[in-house]
C-alpha cells in the first residue's frame, strides 16, 4: 500500500530531483569541456607520437650506449607526458563523486593546467601563473576543477587574437578565504552584461561551428557549486582591457598572500 504524500515528503522528493538534475547538469558541462578541448589533445598527441617515433629511430641508429640512452630517456618523458594527459581527461570526464576533503588548491589548478596547456598554446595564450603558498580548501576536487577549467576556456574564448591569462592562488588569513583568481586581456564584458552575467541561459557568445559554447549555463552552474561550497565566485570587467574571475572558498589551514595592484575594474558579486 503506497504511504500518502505530506509536504514533508514531497519537499524531500523534489530535493532529490533538483539534485539528480543538477548532477545531470555537471556532468554534461564535463561532457561538453572534453569535447572543446578534443582538437587541442589529439594535436598534443600526435606531437607526443612523433617525439616518440623520431627518438626511436635515433636510439636504432645510434651505436654508443650513451646516445641511446638519452634517446630512451626522451621517449620515456613523452610517455610519461600523454600518459598525464590521458589520466587527467578521464579523472575530470568521470567526475569525482561527491566526496569533499582538503585539497591543495594549487595542486588542483595545476591539474586543470596539464588539460589546456596545449589548447592556449595553440590559441596564442600566453600563461603566467602566480603562486604565492599553498592553501587548502574543503571541496569536492572534481567540481572544483570543472568551475576553474569553464573559466579558463571562457578568458581564451575572449581573446581571438591571444593575449595574457593570469592565474593566480592566494589566501587571506583576515578573511578565512583562499582565492582563485582566472584574469585575461581580453575584449572584457560591458557594464549591462556584466549584471546579468550569472542568470541562468544567459550568455555573452554565440554558439560555434561544433555548437560549443553559448548555453549560458556555464557560468550559473560555476556560480552554483561555488555557493554550495559556502564559497563566492566575483567577477570585475573592463571592456577593452580584460575580465577577471575570483573564486572564494573557506580555508582550511590560513596563510597570508596577495597578488599585487589591479587595475580599476567595475564589479560583480
Amino acid at each position: 500500500m503506497t504511504k500518502p504524500l505530506t509536504p514533508q515528503t514531497e519537499v524531500e522528493a523534489l530535493r532529490q530531483e533538483v539534485a539528480a538534475l543538477r548532477h545531470k547538469l555537471l556532468q554534461s558541462q564535463r561532457l561538453s569541456t572534453v569535447g572543446a578541448l578534443a582538437s587541442s589533445v589529439t594535436h598534443e598527441f600526435n606531437n607526443i607520437l612523433t617525439t616518440v617515433i623520431n627518438y626511436a629511430k635515433m636510439g636504432l641508429r645510434h651505436k654508443d650506449a650513451n646516445s641511446r640512452d638519452k634517446s630512451f630517456d626522451k621517449i620515456l618523458a613523452a610517455g610519461q607526458r600523454a600518459a598525464k594527459i590521458t589520466t587527467g581527461m578521464l579523472s575530470y570526464a568521470r567526475g569525482r563523486g561527491d566526496r569533499r576533503e582538503p585539497y591543495d588548491l594549487v595542486t588542483l589548478v595545476g591539474e586543470v593546467l596539464v588539460l589546456v596547456e596545449k589548447d592556449l598554446q595553440m590559441h596564442r595564450a600566453r600563461l603566467e601563473t602566480n603562486f604565492s603558498e599553498h592553501p587548502q580548501a574543503e571541496i569536492n576536487a572534481g567540481q572544483i576543477q570543472q568551475v576553474v577549467l569553464n573559466l579558463i576556456i571562457n578568458a581564451r574564448q575572449s581573446m581571438p587574437n591571444g593575449g595574457r591569462l593570469l592565474i593566480s592562488v592566494t589566501s587571506n588569513r583576515e578573511s578565512g578565504f583562499a582565492e582563485i583568481g582566472v584574469r585575461d586581456s581580453g575584449c572584457g564584458i560591458a557594464p549591462e552584461q556584466l549584471k546579468k552575467i550569472f542568470d541562468p541561459f544567459f550568455s555573452t557568445k554565440q554558439a560555434d561551428e561544433n555548437g560549443q559554447g553559448g548555453s549560458g549555463l556555464g557560468l550559473s552552474l560555476c556560480r552554483e557549486v561555488i555557493e554550495a561550497h559556502h564559497g563566492r565566485i566575483r567577477v570585475e570587467s573592463t571592456v577593452g582591457v580584460g575580465t577577471q574571475f575570483t573564486l572564494k572558498l573557506p580555508l582550511v589551514a590560513a596563510t597570508a598572500g596577495s597578488i599585487g595592484p589591479k587595475k580599476p575594474m567595475q564589479k560583480v558579486g
